[in-house]
């Protein structure tokens, strides 16, 4: 798994058993390998390079994922693999025009790996006229269902929900890719634990531009990418007259408003289950915790599922194309039809 916010890739062993009409999940090891400069610059970029560029770097980029999977299953004595599952890393996301690209061909990483591969998981849905976002709501439903709200803050914060048996999910603003375009300013690759915008002011006129980018898309709740945040959200942070811990003040405080206000509240207190990078950023928590009030629990789970939650849902997915079973629910995409989404290589 490689998400928006660029740290690096997610490597998950993960065990699936079904018992008692039940999933039941064990992340057996897990690592993240961050980025080499010369990959971060490369991802970065390739939205810019010429088609036979990107073709090449996609088939780089998938030997390279493949060559990881070898080393993890070295270092840790992985013996048995059924397949391995890849998000890929999305440099193209508009599902309108009706395509997305996720980078990492399958076929050169099931030559560099040896194994059976499950990649492309977006592409189906957004063929049927969905977003092919948000994914994992899935695993959500199947492997977290003892928590009413999944909430995912990674590069894009995004939620699931049960509502009245429906799962219900979208993207609701961007959150560790703008904290972490902003800590870039500072020559840092993200801002510790939030202690710069911790000692930053709120800027309310920041705030209200944030807000109003936000306002003309909530009624849609579209699925959020690249495009979007560099058109509509990296203006408002590239203010230089705003103070620097300011602006991550303010934006955190955005992040936590949209938030809080997007959480679907019962007459009882519920409980979200925080994961993602953004689960580690002590001063989002704290203000998302007063944003939300006495209405909700925020409970942080183990470091294993925090970091790489993301991964094993993937994984999961990948369990249930293999099975032919539906991986991608029209209730949260908007697509035509539910679907068993994923291309098989190598199978």
């Amino acid at each position: 798994m490689s998400g928006t916010s660029l740290d690096g890739v997610d490597v998950a062993c993960c065990n699936f058993q079904y018992k008692n009409d039940q999933w039941q999940f064990k992340i057996e090891k897990a690592i993240t390998v961050p980025y080499t400069t010369s990959w971060m610059k490369k991802l970065s970029q390739a939205h810019q390079l010429s088609s036979a560029q990107l073709l090449q770097l996609n088939t780089d980029y998938g030997k390279y994922l493949g060559d990881l999977c070898k080393r993890f299953f070295s270092l840790y004595g992985i013996k048995q693999v059924d397949f391995i599952a890849s998000h890929g890393h999305t440099i193209f996301h508009q599902p309108e025009k009706g395509f997305t690209f996720q980078l990492g061909s399958g076929n050169a990483l099931h030559a560099a790996s040896g194994k059976p591969v499950v990649c492309d998981f977006r592409s189906l849905d957004v063929s049927l006229g969905g977003q092919g976002a948000p994914l994992v709501p899935v695993g959500d439903h199947y492997l977290f269902s003892d928590y009413d709200v999944c909430l995912n803050l990674g590069g894009i914060a995004n939620l699931s929900q049960l509502v009245k048996a429906k799962r219900l999910a979208f993207d609701i603003c961007f959150a560790n890719m703008g904290l972490n375009y902003l800590a870039a300013k500072k020559g840092k690759t993200y801002d510790q634990g939030g202690a710069m915008a911790a000692n930053g002011t709120l800027n309310t006129i920041m705030l209200k531009n944030l807000s109003k980018v936000y306002a003309r898309i909530e009624s849609k709740r579209p699925s959020l990418g690249r495009e979007f945040f560099e058109q509509h959200i990296m203006p408002v942070l590239d203010d230089d007259k705003i103070d620097l811990n300011d602006r991550l003040n303010t934006f955190t405080e955005s992040v936590a408003i949209h938030i809080a206000s997007s959480l679907n509240y019962g007459k009882r207190r519920m409980t979200v289950l925080c994961t993602g990078g953004g689960a580690f950023n002590s001063y989002l928590i704290y203000r998302l915790m007063e944003q939300c009030g006495d209405k909700a629990d925020l409970i942080i789970p183990e470091p294993d599922v925090v970091k790489f939650k993301e991964a094993l849902v993937f994984a999961f997915l990948g369990v249930k194309r293999v099975r032919n079973e539906i991986n991608c629910l029209k209730s949260v995409t908007q697509a035509t039809r539910d679907c068993s989404s994923g291309m098989l290589v190598g199978f």
